[in-house]
């Protein structure tokens, strides 16, 4: 018994900015209908940054345009919000827009508990933090999500929280702090609760990734219109997830990526403190002098 989902992320229709080709967004929504026609998923995931943000007025005419591209697709759509969706419009806006829910949700699909996290993404701009807030009710939700879990998890967020290496990525090689929620920590502790194989899959970093942390998958998806790894065209990113005893990753497009392995529920060894600070390899040092 395997689950298919197609996903996307990322799809930032609006006007073209820096490397993210928003011009081309709604061409590729199309393009997004046929391929999720010839997948034949159970869901379409989508991870949020629908456009990229000007003003409330165009936010919400973009927002629109979108919400109709999607009702072309032929899957049911589950969404989550990023922190562009939500920099001029509400989350009730969003809502209304896309005629879902967008508070945190569990589906229960062919043996997998998906886990829609729907996350605070929204960035602060105060006077004393700039970026992303986690929100204690997110984690506790989450924290008390992954404990119940009596079957395979798959994690649904628009930030990632393994706190991955931003090397080489053209928005947060030298903005780290913006590619993750401060204390992403905390996530990555509450999902090592589970005594079930853990998936985690985001958007928002805009390249894809594979990080495997205390034996949980983090994966991040490309988005449908970055250029900065596809040399100013439009990596046209779609993905197809098949979850069962193992998982499959493809992602198709400009930038493409696959990769197979089989989730498991042990959890790693702790991690050693500095060495300077135990106290048995200060005796073992001790002893050797």
């Amino acid at each position: 018994m395997t689950l298919r989902l197609a996903i996307v992320t990322d799809i930032h229709h609006g006007p073209p900015s820096t490397a993210k080709r928003g011009d081309a967004a709604l061409p590729l929504m199309g393009e997004l209908a046929r391929f999720v026609a010839d997948v034949r998923p159970a869901a379409l995931l989508d991870l949020g940054d629908r456009i990229s943000d000007v003003d409330a007025a165009t936010d919400r005419r973009l927002a629109a345009e979108v919400a109709d591209a999607f009702r072309a697709v032929p899957a049911q759509a589950l969404h989550v919000c990023g922190n562009h969706d939500l920099d001029h419009l509400s989350r009730a806006e969003n809502e209304a827009i896309l005629g879902q829910s967008l508070s945190h949700e569990i589906r229960d699909l062919e043996g997998w508990r998906i886990v829609l996290w729907r996350a605070d993404a929204r960035i602060r701009r105060g006077s004393e933090h700039v970026g992303f807030v986690l929100v204690e009710e997110d984690l506790i939700w989450l924290a008390r999500t992954v404990q119940a879990a009596d079957r395979p998890l798959l994690v649904v967020s628009h930030v990632p929280v393994s706190g991955h290496a931003q090397s080489g990525n053209y928005y947060f090689q030298n903005n780290p702090g913006s590619a993750t929620y401060p204390g992403a920590d905390r996530v990555r502790a509450a999902l090592a609760l589970a005594r079930v194989p853990v998936v985690c899959i985001a958007g928002h970093v805009h390249w894809n990734t594979i990080t495997t942390i205390d034996g949980i998958t983090h994966l991040t998806q490309q988005s449908l219109t970055e250029s900065f790894t596809t040399q100013g065209e439009p990596a046209g990113a779609m993905g197809v997830l098949e979850l069962g005893e193992s998982v499959r990753w493809e992602v198709v497009g400009r930038d493409p990526i696959a990769f197979g392995f089989r989730p498991q529920a042990h959890r790693w060894t702790t991690p050693l403190p500095e060495f300077r600070t135990h106290p048995g390899l200060r005796e073992r040092r001790a002893g050797e002098r």
